[in-house]
């Protein structure tokens, strides 16, 4: 391996190493010498946010394209390349970065990087496999359209965050899909695959040295362009939608409200927030509204914490007779959340749930490697699991009581109904909390 000028990073109780190359790309591994397998990511700082309007589900659509065939093998052969060796390929793309990454046993590592390397670098966008996928892509769409959960979430989105990026599906529309072609698809593959863009993450058995080699020797020829994709500040758009769908059985509702973005130093409140709120099992809303009540099966909250904002959103599906009523109750949660402290035990059973879930998660190289790239690209730093743990046992119930007062304000409050919805009647006058 060639001498480079490398900026190295040590790290504490998790063996993590971090290596910045001369041409900007990091590189970060955490060495678990006690396991067999090894996962590698490359990762895109862009996601669907970053996409122009009339692109809207570009960077989905070039994920799949990577995978129609390289300068260096068919789509057959990156399929078997991995399968062959009993490890696991895989893409996702979400509205803040795009993930290539894979699992395999530590001695296939130089063949998984190879592959993941070709994908990144050298798909040919050819004419015939775009129009292919574009039939691929729809078919997707329209199966993840006949979902109630996921089209009132999209509804939900679309509204929250309107005439931002932001609101827009990851998936694209039948439109944007359809326009798609090669200069299109390179332009923005050249503009966004960029060393400043990119993270590459590795966890399980290997060495800091050898990822480093296969890095250079792949990523270290790549020149930074200089073009930044632009990102602009959302406003959350409080809103009461009530959408007809008659082929629906239940009644399928978002309720969300503003919160802070991810790196906000009380995130750790959020967290636990959520938790108590309807984070598990034993959430108040779970408890609530389906353990005492039968007014719904699925009932929950989660954060979708963005670099610049958040949104703290509850879900649930119901009958058409309870769903005023569930709605009610989800607002007599965030009272309660104002105006009376979470009692020690609560909050003491919510830190526990919440160490556990963060420990239990962690347990295998996949979740670690994706762990080491999510910090890197939101903090540019790497937080050892003691520094998280003291983050979440510091949070107080006045902490909790000063972000609900923040949350859970009446003209804040946005809500999105799907689904056979005649006789329901609800105003903003129904959302006071």
């Amino acid at each position: 391996m060639p001498h480079i000028a490398l900026s190295h990073q040590p790290m504490t109780s998790r063996e993590v190493q971090s290596t910045r190359l001369p041409n900007g790309i990091r590189v970060i591994t955490e060495t678990m010498p006690y396991v067999r397998s090894v996962s590698v990511g490359v990762w895109i700082g862009a996601g669907a946010r970053h996409e122009p309007q009339e692109h809207n589900g570009i960077s989905h659509f070039i994920e799949h394209m990577v995978f129609q065939g390289t300068a260096r093998r068919s789509a057959e052969e990156i399929a078997r390349s991995v399968d062959s060796i009993g490890g696991n390929l895989d893409a996702f793309t979400a509205k803040e970065l795009v993930s290539f990454n894979t699992k395999v046993l530590d001695e296939h590592l130089p063949l998984a990087f190879d592959v993941l390397a070709d994908l990144v670098l050298r798909p040919l966008f050819r004419e015939q496999d775009i129009e292919k996928e574009k039939g691929v892509v729809l078919e997707e769409l329209k199966m993840e359209t006949d979902s109630p959960e996921y089209l009132v979430h999209e509804l939900f989105t679309g509204r929250f965050w309107k005439n931002h990026p932001l609101g827009m599906p990851i998936l694209g529309t039948r439109r944007t899909i359809r326009s798609f072609n090669r200069r299109v698809l390179e332009d923005y593959f050249h503009s966004t695959y960029v060393p400043a863009n990119m993270i590459i993450t590795a966890a399980g058995n290997l060495r800091h040295a050898t990822l480093l080699e296969l890095v250079e020797r792949e990523f270290g020829h790549l020149k930074d362009n200089g073009r930044r994709l632009a990102v602009w500040l959302p406003n959350p758009h409080p809103h009461l939608l009530l959408k007809k769908k008659r082929s629906l059985e239940q009644v399928h509702l978002c309720l969300g409200v503003p919160c802070y973005p991810i790196d906000h130093e009380l995130r750790y409140a959020c967290y636990i927030l959520n938790t108590l709120l309807g984070g598990g099992m034993s959430s108040r809303l779970f408890q609530n509204i389906r353990e005492k009540q039968g007014l719904a099966y699925s009932v929950f909250s989660e954060l979708n914490l963005f670099r610049d904002t958040g949104c703290l959103l509850v879900s649930a599906g119901t009958s058409l007779e309870a769903a005023g009523k569930v709605v009610h109750l989800i607002l007599e949660e965030f009272r309660r959340f104002k105006n009376e402290l979470v009692a020690p035990e609560e909050l003491r059973r919510a830190k526990d749930h919440l160490k556990g879930s963060l420990m239990l998660g962690l347990e295998s190289t996949s979740s670690r490697m994706a762990n080491l790239a999510r910090q890197e690209l939101y903090f540019g730093r790497f937080f050892d699991l003691d520094e998280i743990l003291a983050g979440i046992e510091a949070v107080t119930a006045e902490d909790l009581g000063r972000i609900s007062q923040d949350f859970f304000q009446s003209d804040k409050i946005a809500l999105t109904l799907l689904g056979e919805l005649d006789g329901l009647r609800l105003s903003r006058k129904d959302l006071v909390c």
